[in-house]
């Protein structure tokens, strides 16, 4: 016979137990030593990240202000003898589609558009999950975080896929190349976002457990 898989909310948590974790190093402490340096990093001790979610959200909310003109803005200005052209992310796309690079239009699409907003909707998800206490597939949601994670290394993917389209305006005919407002704007959605993800402490997701069982 199978066992029963335990549930959340009889898994015992460090902050039920009287422990923190170090962000850092992730030594188990006494919450005692709470604002003291970790014994085996030296990192300061927090039972939490300090104003986690004051810090993610506000670091969110300016994403999401910028990255309506990171896609409506032109990302870049290119000047040659057959005139000048605004390009914005989503015109690239179009031009790489028209122009039989199906692929690569696809790659500027995903890592350009898709992978910030689908950032910043986890990271919205997770942080209206706290705010509601939710205990609701708890584990999906820390796994969620995971997969931000691992998105967030590949941040600087978009940085790239703009210089690659600028490279191939510029090919073909002799154009100077002006980086545009949308690149300013485009540039600051993806910082905003990695500065979100590293603001918020996961550990949060499981404070409900304890306030359930309080």
């Amino acid at each position: 016979m199978r066992k029963p898989h335990a549930t959340p909310s009889a898994i015992p948590t460090s902050t039920s137990m009287g422990l923190i974790s170090c962000h850092a190093c992730g030594l188990l402490s006494s919450r005692a030593l709470a604002s003291l340096p970790c014994p085996r990093c030296g990192a300061s001790l927090h039972h939490r990240k300090p104003d986690s979610l004051a810090r993610t959200w506000a670091f969110l909310l300016a994403a999401f202000i910028l990255y309506i003109p990171a896609n409506l803005l032109p990302i870049m200005v290119t000047q040659s003898i057959l005139g000048v052209s605004h390009d914005t992310i989503l015109s690239g796309v179009l031009f790489l589609w028209i122009s039989g690079a199906k692929g690569l239009a696809l790659l500027v699409l995903v890592a350009s558009v898709i992978v910030p907003l689908l950032k910043m909707m986890i990271l919205v998800l997770l942080l209206l999950s706290v705010h509601f206490r939710s205990t609701w597939r708890i584990r999906q949601q820390t796994r969620l975080y995971c997969l931000l994670e691992v998105i967030g290394r590949w941040s600087m993917l978009d940085i790239f896929v703009v210089a690659l389209l600028a490279a191939l305006v510029r090919a073909g005919m002799l154009a100077t190349i002006i980086p545009g407002a949308g690149a300013l704007a485009f540039a600051s959605v993806v910082v905003l976002t990695m500065l979100a993800s590293l603001s918020f402490d996961p550990r949060l997701l499981w404070d409900s457990l304890d306030a359930k069982d309080d």
